[in-house]
């Protein structure tokens, strides 16, 4: 079987870390395996622009996007892709033969709308956010027009019914209203999304969870006075060895308002209030200190920009818990990534956080933007030392009951092979 795997990067956003992990996945089950991307920073990966004019015109392809939102200047800085750009994927991939096509992240200029139904292979589309169901916005946020025709975008702070993201939402009906497309969800609540979108109501939807290789992302030596390997740990990372460690980390941390710093500085205050105020202190990965440090109640370590798996599982082995406070999200790595290390995770009870995180077994989920219940879910976390160790002992057995990459890959393969055998008898 000769799978394709198309996107637009192997690195860096949570959507390329993701695709590629699968592809490292499938290759070691199918060595006909190949990723292909628009600039690609592995070395076993292919970029299909390397030279002159196209190469040119790819990097420039990001920003030729973005043209018709200069129409909407007073819209918020939210990532909107309208995917009108000329590509020469058709082409590009005759001459890989594959046997079945599987398109993940391919916004910001890669592929064009209408160049789906142009692929004469087989199609599996896995959606690392909401883009392929909207008129163009990546999270609908409180937005539900994605279940009719979208129009009057808030994301473009616009009041018309025909505006762009109804453009956008025509060009898609148009081009995949009769193609024969099977959509793949990491996690439930986005499936759950997609069919009561009025775009992919009518598409096979199935859902198979990300992995991650756990071998990379794995516990380390934790005993009840927190000795041997987290020491060596915080001592690398120049973290303090006598306090509760809690970490926060994103691309784009304190920046995206997706990912909430904004909730977990009001949770923080609120836990700042209690007897943890000498206790605990922050740890961020993907953000670097800014020069006018916001008030969070504690002392905060800023690590910078992590990208390389062993120095994040170091990261990860350092910590006491791991905090995610994010407004709307699909099945975050760094969740996984957590909970793989034996880290428990807290989190507000939205998008796939569910999925990975279980209450008060291996984590706590939080109402919904409540920033007091989750300081509670931090300070219960920490609190007793007996279930610390259940939580920690339970998040490491639920990624290796689900989340492996080799669970991953044979879910795709059963798909595969199921979608290929369908397309030939047709």
């Amino acid at each position: 079987m000769k799978i394709t795997l198309l996107s637009r990067g192997d690195s860096g956003a949570g959507g390329y870390v993701a695709v590629y992990r699968l592809y490292q996945g499938l290759k070691k089950v199918e060595d006909r395996t190949s990723l292909l991307v628009g600039s690609g920073k592995k070395s076993d990966t292919v970029s299909l622009n390397t030279s002159g004019f196209e190469k040119v015109f790819s990097q420039l392809a990001p920003s030729l996007d973005k043209l018709p939102l200069k129409r909407y200047r007073d819209r918020p800085s939210t990532l909107f892709s309208t995917q009108w750009v000329p590509d020469g994927l058709v082409a590009q991939l005759k001459q890989f033969e594959p046997d079945i096509v599987n398109v993940h992240w391919v916004s910001q200029g890669f592929m064009q709308i209408e160049t789906l139904a142009k692929l004469p292979y087989p199609l599996v589309w896995t959606s690392h956010d909401m883009w392929g169901f909207t008129g163009g916005c990546h999270y609908t946020q409180e937005c539900d027009r994605y279940t009719q025709e979208c129009g009057q975008c808030p994301q473009l702070n616009s009041t018309k019914e025909h505006d762009l993201s109804r453009w956008v939402w025509q060009r898609k009906q148009r081009a995949w209203k009769t193609l024969p497309l099977t959509l793949v969800s990491p996690s439930h609540w986005l499936a759950d999304c997609m069919r009561k979108s009025s775009l992919f109501g009518d598409k096979r939807i199935e859902v198979i969870a990300n992995g991650l290789d756990t071998t990379v992302y794995k516990p380390c030596d934790r005993v009840s006075d927190g000795s041997h390997y987290r020491t060596y740990a915080r001592n690398r990372l120049n973290l303090p060895q006598d306090k509760h460690l809690v970490l926060f980390g994103a691309v784009n941390a304190t920046s995206d308002t997706r990912k909430g710093f904004h909730l977990l500085q009001s949770a923080l205050q609120h836990l700042s209030q209690s007897d943890w105020k000498e206790k605990i202190e922050l740890v961020i990965f993907g953000a670097s200190r800014p020069q006018q440090e916001p008030s969070l109640g504690f002392k905060t370590h800023y690590l910078g920009k992590f990208q390389d798996d062993l120095a994040l599982s170091l990261i990860y082995a350092a910590v006491d818990l791991f905090v995610a406070p994010s407004i709307q999200d699909n099945l975050p790595n760094t969740i996984l990534e957590s909970l793989a290390c034996g880290t428990p995770a807290v989190a507000f009870k939205i998008g796939g956080m569910p999925d990975m995180i279980e209450h008060q077994q291996n984590g706590y989920l939080a109402q919904a933007f409540e920033t007091e219940d989750l300081a509670q879910g931090m300070s219960w976390v920490l609190e007793n030392r007996e279930r610390y160790q259940h939580l920690c002992d339970r998040a490491r057995q639920k990624v290796e009951q689900e989340f492996t990459l080799e669970i991953q890959a044979q879910n795709y393969l059963n798909l595969f092979a199921e979608i290929i055998d369908n397309y030939h008898k047709e």
